[in-house]
């Protein structure tokens, strides 16, 4: 039920096991359903204690696990990955069967929601990013490997992250109308410490000026001073508060 199997061009297939997901239930009336995604090596629970803390009672979470696989970056020591990665900041090659496998998880975790339920991803360092590869997936209606994208997201939520295929995105949207429609209006909330040592700031800012130059034009980019790569309450208010705002959430700061 946790599998995603993918298959590749040359017709070779792979398997992706997802891991224990964890839902926090609304305590109000359910208005959002968001899936939150985790860092490299991380699981579901470490951010559903923490989601389940926050003012917002109108807000399903929904937080997977990974793939236990190789990953390039310890040198193919497993660990839970969302993809592949050589490095935290998009500059490496990407991996796209990885990617697509992920956020095909994601919209399937989705797809089950009532109509009336506005949708949501959102997600830490490598989590972020997959939400943000879901974002691209999104407004261009597709995954990478072509197939129909079937989520219509309502916000994106990027901690400590980066953007992946972003030398390709431009090209992608060339020509496409409701692909420039639909990135305009999708809401976004990226966040990144000045002193994060994982995934450098300057990946973050870079990520949110790609998102920018191809017509992301609804896109929050919020700094903070001296936050590594790790979250901080003042950061968690920022999201609670944007959340409530472009979600319309009643009742959320209770």
């Amino acid at each position: 039920m946790n599998n995603s199997t993918l298959s590749s061009g040359s017709g070779t297939t792979r398997t992706f096991e997802f891991g224990r997901t964890h839902v926090v239930r609304p305590r109000g009336n359910h208005q959002a359903t968001i899936v939150w995604l985790h860092g490299l090596g991380d699981k579901g629970s470490s951010w559903s204690q923490l989601l389940e803390t926050l003012p917002l009672q109108n807000i399903k979470w929904i937080c997977p696990t990974a793939p236990t696989r190789p990953v390039a970056i310890f040198g193919g020591y497993p660990c839970t990955a969302w993809f592949d990665v050589g490095d935290l900041s998009g500059d490496g090659p990407d991996d796209l069967e990885g990617l697509d496998a992920s956020a095909a998880h994601v919209a399937n975790l989705l797809s089950t929601e009532p109509a009336n339920i506005k949708l949501g991803i959102g997600g830490f360092s490598m989590g972020a990013a997959t939400a943000l590869y879901s974002a691209t997936c999104h407004i261009l209606g597709k995954y990478g490997n072509g197939n129909l994208y079937p989520i219509n997201l309502s916000a994106v939520v990027g901690l400590s992250g980066w953007l992946p295929c972003s030398r390709t995105l431009r090209n992608q949207m060339e020509g496409s109308i409701q692909a420039a429609r639909r990135a305009a209006s999708l809401p976004i909330l990226l966040c990144h410490g000045l002193g994060d040592d994982v995934v450098a700031y300057k990946h973050g800012e870079r990520s949110a000026h790609a998102l920018n130059s191809v017509g992301f034009r609804n896109l929050t980019f919020r700094t903070y001073n001296g936050l590594g790569h790790y979250t901080i309450p003042e950061e968690t208010d920022e999201v609670c508060n944007w959340l409530t705002a472009r979600l319309g959430l009643q009742g959320s700061q209770s």
